[in-house]
């Protein structure tokens, strides 16, 4: 079975190419994903992250593409088809929860079953089974306000799931959890997903929780999706500065020269020379990792292939060392510990000698 566009298109799982006009840009992405997978959709503020699951949920109308489930059409663009988000065989965890304060846990759980027509009794007995699951069985007669963030959000997670949904959209699920809480229902949370049998698209600003979490990347800025792929392959390989930055890697573009030397002179200025062959005149993105990034009081000796000088114009705390900004040609970013800020008196203006071996870069086409 094709698309309208020639693609292949899912008939089990979810088959969505999301285009919806927002006053400053169109968002326009693709999401594709079987049974069991699990898709985590991330942006920088503003991307379009949080449109596309409401366009999911049928919460915003298409401009143009459409949005199918299991090969059942929920929403078309084209035609205007579109399924009420209440006809659709989704459950929603909204980054606030969204419990209603005055029903009990096992109400809370009960009430999308009840809205479906299940008997009051039945809807009880699946929504404490589901409490159980979670841990919850001796909260089920608290309500929303005696419950703590983690209890909140497995109470919100299993009144998505107790109705057997085949689309589970999660909007930020644990942003609303302090750091200690948060490691622990992570892990609960993924072991869930794991269980689910339907498709899932998280959406998330946290890079870990997408790598811990998902099957499968997707990156939205501008509305456009700019990269997917695996959580290592992302990782491995990002495409643009935001990914970069969520990965915690330096990205430089340049253009190869080819030859011998596997020389790339990089737009921000300087070249750089990698371990791996590149092609000559071609486009090319280097990864590395600030950790790979070694500063000097004078000129290093020994065998580092790339050196250059820079000027440090900043320092900022980054977990258990201080990250370098440095400008010079190339700009890059370095961790070091604190003693070798010390050592190396590292302060803004400071002129360093910056080395980095040319193993330490991972070369691929930009």
């Amino acid at each position: 079975m094709t698309g309208a566009d020639g693609s292949a298109a899912l008939t089990a799982g979810l088959d969505a190419d999301v285009r919806v006009r927002r006053p400053a840009f169109e968002v326009r992405a693709r999401l594709a994903a079987r049974p069991g997978e699990v898709v985590a959709v991330l942006g920088p503020n503003g991307a379009g992250k949080s449109t596309v699951l409401r366009a999911l949920a049928g919460l915003v109308p298409l401009t143009g593409g459409h949005v199918r489930v299991d090969g059942a059409t929920w929403a078309d663009g084209a035609t205007g088809v579109l399924v009420p988000p209440e006809g659709r065989s989704l459950g929603m965890v909204f980054q606030d929860y969204l419990l209603f304060p005055h029903l009990t846990a096992l109400e809370n759980v009960a009430f999308g079953l009840r809205a479906r027509g299940v008997g009051r009794r039945e809807a009880r007995s699946r929504a404490l089974a589901w409490l159980e699951r979670m841990g919850l069985a001796d909260e089920a007669g608290a309500r929303p306000g005696r419950l703590s963030g983690g209890q909140a959000q497995r109470v919100a997670l299993a009144r998505a799931l107790v109705t057997d949904p085949c689309l589970l959209l999660l909007d930020e699920p644990l942003a609303a959890l302090d750091a200690g809480t948060r490691l622990s229902v992570r892990t609960q949370l993924g072991r869930h997903l794991r269980e689910f049998g339907g498709v899932t698209v998280l959406v998330t600003h946290d890079p870990l929780d997408a790598m811990v979490l998902a099957d499968r990347l997707v990156v939205l800025e501008g509305g456009q999706v700019v990269q997917e792929g695996s959580p290592l392959d992302v990782a491995r390989a990002p495409r643009t500065d935001y990914v970069a930055q969520l990965v915690g890697l330096n990205l430089l573009r340049g253009k190869a020269l080819g030859g011998s030397g596997n020389d790339v002179v990089l737009t921000d200025g300087g070249v750089l020379k990698v371990a791996s062959a590149v092609f000559a005149a071609s486009e090319v993105l280097l990864a590395f990792s600030p950790a790979a990034v070694a500063l000097h009081r004078h000129h290093p000796d020994g065998s580092p292939r790339n050196t250059w000088e820079a000027t440090v114009s900043g320092l900022e705390r980054h977990g258990d060392v201080v990250r370098v900004r440095l400008e010079g040609e190339p700009p890059v970013l370095a961790d070091v510990t604190t003693a070798a800020v010390a050592e190396l008196r590292l302060v803004p203006g400071q002129r360093v000698w910056v080395s980095l071996k040319a193993t330490e870069i991972t070369a691929y086409p930009g």
